[in-house]
């Protein structure tokens, strides 16, 4: 939720960061004229209300045609109130509603833009050149005896699959060393719960944009997550946190859910695109000062994460468009996918500034013991699709893959063997 002080003040900033993100910057006339319209009738409403409290002390102290028209007035002054404080609380929740679908203020210096107006800041590794044809993840993964999505499609339907023998083991060891990462980084590992309320939905900003890509539960008005981002930025709800402790950072181990709305036809080969994946996040709470350094903390853990995968990659600046409604600057790293000849996206980072803090209530106190909202970042350090890129960059024209050396002792294997038996 963006910071009101900060629209009137500086009202051309919004302006800016919606023309960036390809949004309607007329709300920000909208919601100067409601911001403007609430604070007056809370004016009124609390000039009539002291006028109220005058009056029921002078009646006390009248007598006669006095009282009596100290009564009718205070009367009057009874509904005038009333009224005034109906009024002042609708345009409360109406601002209030307004301001939450209002995304976050685009950190300066993004690319402006859409989904393909990304600037590409480096390109790190070489991309392998094979002296066979290549083959793709699927069917690496079929003849490793790692992957399989036709029993996951008659279990659970499209998009779902099994990660079997190899292919568990290598999921396993990938996210086992992104924790073991982690921890010597100085993150608290976490497994946290991937169902959760509404409020910790809303207050992350999944419920906006992107609501149709999430799993609802009626029955029980629970959320399941797209990323364990959302419970570790809830974890810390209401709180006011210690300064000193700050940052906060943790690794959250979850599997996330998605329901891809509007993906149909895109990625459905394979487990580029699907519902059903494993994470392990990096999320961080620290003063608003120190976000766009942290940012850059964060992204550099990624990258040491593919150096130990030795995969090549390159590093994008999302444009102000394809950020989210919660992130004021976005960076991804995309690896090379040889049988698409293009990088696909493994990690994401987000400086999120203060734009989720100020939904869920999350503040530390500053120098001068008055509390401020923290920001709230977060980072991808490994996922299920890093697979998809691990095999194809890899493999060996006989169909094994050789693994890494830094990702051996996690997976207790050297090389990937096709199975040499059907399932």
């Amino acid at each position: 939720m963006i910071d009101l002080r900060t629209l009137r003040e500086d009202p051309d900033r919004l302006r800016a960061s919606q023309r960036a993100r390809g949004e309607d910057d007329a709300v920000v006339d909208t919601l100067l004229d409601l911001d403007e319209r609430r604070r007056s009738a809370l004016s009124g409403f609390e000039s009539l209300r002291a006028e109220q409290k005058s009056v029921g002390k002078s009646v006390s102290r009248a007598s006669g045609e006095e009282r009596a028209g100290l009564l009718e007035r205070a009367k009057e002054l009874a509904a005038q109130v009333k009224s005034a404080e109906a009024e002042a609380d609708r345009l409360a929740r109406e601002l209030d509603e307004t301001v939450m679908g209002v995304p976050n203020l685009v950190e300066e210096g993004a690319p402006a833009g859409g989904e393909d107006d990304y600037v590409v800041l480096e390109e790190v590794g070489e991309k392998p050149v094979f002296d066979f044809e290549p083959r793709d993840h699927l069917e690496l993964g079929e003849r490793l005896g790692a992957i399989d999505t036709e029993r996951g499609a008659k279990v659970s339907g499209a998009r779902f699959f099994y990660l079997t023998g190899a292919g568990a083991r290598l999921q396993l060891g990938l996210l086992n060393m992104a924790i073991q990462q982690a921890i010597e980084a100085g993150f608290v590992p976490m497994i946290p719960p991937v169902l959760v309320k509404p409020e910790s939905m809303q207050g992350t900003g999944y419920l906006g944009a992107h609501a149709s890509e999430v799993y609802h539960l009626e029955a029980d008005d629970l959320f399941l997550v797209g990323t364990s981002e959302v419970p570790l930025a809830a974890y810390h709800a209401e709180e006011i946190l210690d300064s000193a402790a700050l940052p906060m950072r943790y690794a959250g181990w979850s599997s996330c859910f998605r329901r891809e709305a509007g993906s149909y036809g895109k990625d459905t080969r394979g487990i580029i695109r699907v519902h059903q994946f494993d994470k392990v996040e990096m999320f961080s709470y620290c003063r608003p000062e120190d976000a766009h350094e942290e940012h850059l903390r964060l992204l550099a853990w990624e990258k040491e994460m593919l150096a130990k995968v030795e995969l090549p990659y390159r590093v994008i600046d999302v444009a102000g468009g394809d950020l989210g409604s919660s992130a004021a600057r976005k960076y991804d790293c995309e690896a090379w996918v040889p049988s698409q000849g293009r990088y696909r996206e493994l990690t994401s980072t987000s400086n999120c500034t203060d734009y989720q803090a100020r939904r869920l209530r999350v503040r530390y106190r500053d120098a001068n013991g008055k509390p401020q909202h923290v920001a709230t970042l977060n980072g991808t350090l490994a996922t299920t699709r890093w697979i998809v890129a691990i095999l194809e960059n890899h493999q060996q024209e006989d169909g094994s893959v050789v693994l890494p050396k830094a990702l051996r002792p996690y997976v207790g294997l050297d090389v990937l063997e096709p199975v040499k038996t059907a399932r």
